[in-house]
């Protein structure tokens, strides 16, 4: 089992130490989200101030770029990085992709799977110096020069991990990823019953087996050292729980459990910005079932008995205030 931090700074001056801190502690890598920042800058900073530390976006915005766009970050972070980057890609959802990138949105399994195919395609051009020659429905590359071919590397192309919650793009995941991000908004039932047997259907189309494969989980985590930590922790959890249940893409894994009918509800107070309201409809059933709740020292135990024997690396996912050293600890008991 790996374990993995977030790679979190104030701005790409911080990234060096934040990098080194995650390094020197104990993690085995360090993912970076496209959230405000960009989320391939901080993993160039993180890969020169580091040795052995996987590096891996966590995640970029896939429908915002072309594979031509990628193949070039992800070849470069990969050599740069001595082979130890990994691409973790992610739709978004329409509104986002159509109103804040001003780029299309059509069949988003269908096209997630051409754009990763078609970044494969370059990569193969480069690395192997196959015609580039690729023709799909959604991605058209058939032209590399030499001026423009920066040729093969020691390293090769980096791993490609794909977010997933559905399942049309977690059975892409299995296809044509080396790894599956697990969203943060996952039950260990929903991963049981729906995420492994869409994988399974991929890794069946593409002749692969599951130790051909990564799966890897940022959990939600409840945890503090008195009262008032942990209030804070269960409130902070409970809003993004109650966030990510709004959105419609994700209500089956409400309706696995019988709660489907809780997110239309949340969606109309998301639409009125009542977020703290969000969050006062998520019981304490709902979040057990999500989370895993204790004491530092008692995280390690919990996660490996609900996750141990289904993800290969996971991260801790705190959606509330909270210091490293609590994180240290949680990270020791695993050493442990």
């Amino acid at each position: 089992m790996k374990v993995d931090g977030g790679l979190i700074a104030e701005s790409l001056k911080g990234v060096p130490d934040a990098a080194r801190s995650l390094e020197e502690v104990g993690y085995d890598g360090a993912w970076s989200a496209e959230t405000s920042h960009d989320p391939f800058f901080p993993l160039l900073l993180a890969a020169e101030h580091t040795e052995r530390l996987e590096l891996g976006t966590g995640i970029a915005v896939a429908f915002a770029r072309s594979p031509m766009t990628l193949a070039n970050q992800g070849w470069d972070l990969n050599a740069y990085s001595r082979g130890r980057f990994i691409l973790g890609l992610g739709s978004q959802i329409k509104a986002h992709i159509e109103k804040r990138f001003s780029m299309p949105w059509s069949h988003p399994a269908a096209r997630m799977r051409e754009l990763i195919l078609a970044t494969r395609a370059i990569w193969a051009c480069w690395g192997e110096g196959a015609p580039l020659r690729f023709e799909g429905e959604f991605y058209r590359h058939t032209l590399m020069t030499p001026f423009f071919d920066p040729g093969s590397n020691p390293y090769g192309a980096p791993k490609v991990f794909l977010a997933a919650v559905g399942e049309k793009m977690t059975e892409v995941a299995g296809e044509v990823a080396d790894g599956i991000i697990l969203h943060g908004f996952t039950t260990e039932r929903y991963v049981r019953e729906v995420t492994l047997p869409a994988l399974e259907r991929g890794w069946a189309k593409a002749g692969k087996q599951r130790a051909d494969f990564e799966l890897s989980g940022p959990l939600f985590v409840v945890t503090g050292t008195d009262e008032d930590e942990m209030a804070k922790a269960v409130a902070g959890t409970k809003q993004q729980i109650a966030f990510y249940g709004s959105t419609p893409a994700y209500r089956g894994v409400l309706e696995l459990h019988g709660w489907g009918d809780l997110q239309p509800q949340l969606n109309a107070l998301s639409k009125q910005g009542e977020w703290v309201k969000m969050g006062e409809l998520i019981d304490d059933e709902i979040l057990e079932t999500f989370a895993v709740m204790g004491e530092p020292e008692q995280i390690p135990s919990l996660l490996l008995a609900r996750y141990g024997d289904l993800v290969d690396r996971l991260s801790f996912y705190a959606p509330y205030r909270s210091d490293p050293e609590r994180w240290a600890r949680v990270l020791d008991g695993f050493r442990r």
